[in-house]
């Protein structure tokens, strides 16, 4: 483990190539492959074949003698702190435990439902270590949800606290975090556990996605994925000292589940949202990563208003194919109807989805992006996995959008469809079974509407029984009984009919087009 740690770290220090002569300094378009490459440093990545787990190559970039002094996460609620020698140790102690005790072992699928807590980056990495794949779910999620994520990834255990382990189905076993037993495997004093071959197309982790389509579909990303991710933050770290990330996605989520694992790598020191936290002074506040959902423009600008010294970096990005894009100074935070420029080791095309036809700089068209921190797939749904990719590798991520003259990714709208509710997929389907399964609504459709706080809210159509008279608040409170609260309908319209193609699909382009053409209905 110790040799292909340092063979990382070697290749990850070496000489970054030029971008070729033929693709455009300024846009990073190449005219003749018609694709747009990302014009950062490169960031040389580990050869494919070497045997390497996440957590040995991030731990390869710590000194070992001393570890950094400060701490590697701090509990923002309370105070509480994890120091480097712990976290190691920690880890280490963790899958040692977890191996001999709970009998995981490399393959297996751990669930984890779980609030924000401090053990649970250091669960992330003692499984990882292991060869286990990490599989994290919304803690909100209802239980009938919670059945379906068990069902698509299929796992041997689940780790859960008391005020989760309910939802889940009876007969997973499951390990507590915030028992005697959890915190005492932090604390074996057991044989260190046998040197495990991971190799980098190993299955790291199982994160839940839409997708293209409104059904929810489990992404298996490799441990390549999130070693390219992590090598493309480290070739653009900071050089004046350690830093300090206040983590607020929850570790559940894609972004979340990143941000959780890379400092580490960068040996920062991550602060963990565990609770409601008051309101904080916030004088050494240097930057803030915004990405999940659509800024609006207003509200980054209130932001720069209030807080004028600080980096409002925005990024776009997919659970299927991790960073496509992201700013990284202040010059690019100035572009605040885009989402950055184009991560390391990254390529996209712009595709017009209609004609099929590669398109060019500043030319609208689905974006489609191949690199190594793209998911193997979805986990047993092939043909969901056949829609997603062409023949060549290249994910197509539904998303409607193009790239300026300046090599700035703007993200117009989306072609799947999903709502995008603070981050969080609400998948309109879903919502539609839901409302049509009341006996008093004769139909429905779900669409997204923008929003300025939450990105988008999802508003509901609704066609009533003949002769029912269901309120807009009956009809909110049905669903809200229903699913997870970042699920809810927000609004709904009553109407006379829902826009359906001859075949029977709701024509929720139209719908959008006729709704966000009268603003004042909502």
């Amino acid at each position: 483990m110790a040799e292909t740690a340092a063979a990382a770290a070697a290749a990850v220090a070496a000489e970054s190539s030029s971008p070729a002569p033929s693709i455009d300094p300024r846009s990073g378009f190449c005219a003749a492959t018609r694709t747009f490459h990302s014009l950062r440093p490169a960031s040389p990545l580990p050869p494919p074949s070497l045997p390497l787990s996440f957590p040995s190559f991030a731990f390869s970039f710590l000194p070992s003698s001393p570890l950094p002094s400060h701490p590697a996460l701090v509990d923002a609620a309370n105070g509480d702190a994890i120091s480097y020698p712990e976290l190691l140790s920690q880890t280490r102690s963790l899958a040692a435990a977890l191996r001999s005790t709970v009998a995981v072992s490399k393959g297996d699928v751990a669930f984890v439902l779980s609030p924000p807590r401090l053990d649970v980056p250091v669960l992330y990495l003692a499984l990882l270590s292991l060869g286990v794949v990490v599989s994290p779910a919304n803690p909100v999620s209802t239980p009938p949800e919670i059945s379906r994520l068990v069902g698509l990834s299929r796992p041997s255990v689940a780790f859960a606290t008391s005020s989760t382990a309910h939802k889940l189905p009876s007969d997973l076993p499951t390990v507590l975090l915030d028992s005697p037993r959890f915190r005492s495997f932090l604390k074996a004093d057991s044989a260190p556990v046998p040197d495990v071959e991971i190799m980098q197309s190993d299955t790291a982790a199982i994160q839940y996605s839409s997708g293209t389509t409104g059904q929810v579909k489990a992404a298996a990303l490799p441990h390549r994925s999130f070693i390219a991710m992590a090598a493309g933050f480290h070739a653009l770290r900071p050089v004046d000292g350690p830093q300090v990330t206040l983590l607020g996605a929850p570790m559940f989520h894609s972004l979340g589940f990143f941000f959780a694992l890379k400092g580490v790598a960068l040996a920062e020191t991550t602060v963990v949202m565990t609770a409601e936290a008051s309101r904080y002074g916030l004088p050494a506040l240097r930057r803030v990563v915004c990405g999940g959902a659509p800024l609006h423009v207003a509200a980054a600008r209130r932001f720069q208003s209030r807080f004028p010294r600080v980096e409002l970096q925005q990024g776009y990005g997919a659970t299927e194919a991790g960073g496509i894009s992201r700013m990284i100074n202040p010059e690019e935070c100035c572009h605040l109807r885009s989402a950055g420029r184009l991560a390391q080791n990254v390529e996209v095309k712009i595709v017009d989805h209609v004609t099929g036809n590669i398109l060019s700089v500043g030319q609208k068209g689905e974006l489609w992006v191949r690199g190594p921190a793209l998911m193997k797939g979805y986990v047993g749904d092939d043909e969901a996995n056949a829609s997603a990719f062409d023949s060549e590798g290249w994910l197509k991520t539904g998303d409607l959008c193009y790239i300026d003259q300046d090599g700035f990714v703007h993200v117009v709208d989306r072609l799947k469809e999903l709502i995008k509710y603070k981050a969080y997929q609400v998948p309109p389907a879903e919502l539609e079974h839901v409302l049509q399964s009341s006996p008093k609504i004769l139909d429905a459709a779900v669409i997204p509407y923008p929003h300025e706080e939450a990105g988008q809210i999802p508003v509901a159509l609704v066609v009533r029984q003949p002769g029912c008279d269901i309120s807009e608040t009956e009809v909110m409170d049905y669903v809200a009984q229903q699913v997870a609260p970042y699920k809810k309908i927000r609004k709904v319209l009553f109407v006379d009919r829902i826009p359906k193609s001859p075949s029977g699909k709701i024509l929720r382009r139209e719908i959008i087009n006729q709704i966000c053409g009268s603003v004042s209905r909502l």
